[in-house]
């Protein structure tokens, strides 16, 4: 569970710098959460050299790797996940191979694998969860539909 966080506004995770940051900074704003496979140090290498390559400095935030299940769930994805408990584009998305099942305990809403994706709308409510299979481009639209309501 998300433990007393109410609002998305109310959380903090560390930056790869390891300062930390509260998520009151992205207020108004939509934000596209997801889980990704890299360690902290190869995070950034991965998007300067290799994709999308030839320099790429992200100018968002990216946040040190954490656990998104189980007793150590960190509390952001405890929230995301109590709020939307399954991808939109796949209700029915679980581990397909239960060997790959290295947490507990094992709720129905966990996040089944790398490049789940969760977007918040600009009030901080949680608008949709992807699956892993959702392309982040196709997001597009969602996105659009978001920064609409942003004056």
């Amino acid at each position: 569970m998300a433990g007393n966080v109410r609002r998305f506004y109310e959380l903090t995770a560390k930056l790869l710098s390891g300062e930390a940051f509260s998520f009151a900074a992205l207020k108004g704003k939509v934000v596209l959460v997801e889980n990704e496979n890299c360690k902290n140090e190869e995070i950034l290498n991965c998007l300067k050299y290799i994709r999308p390559g030839n320099g790429f400095e992200p100018k968002f935030q990216l946040l040190e790797k954490v656990d998104v299940n189980g007793k150590d769930a960190h509390p952001l994805f405890d929230y995301l996940k109590s709020s939307l408990p399954f991808p939109s584009d796949d209700t029915m998305a679980l581990m397909s191979d239960p060997k790959f099942i290295i947490w507990s305990p094992v709720c129905r809403n966990d996040v089944s694998w790398n490049f789940e994706k969760f977007l918040v709308g600009p009030d901080g409510e949680p608008y949709k969860r992807y699956s892993r299979n959702f392309l982040t481009i196709d997001i597009e639209a969602d996105i659009k539909e978001l920064l609409r309501r942003v004056k």
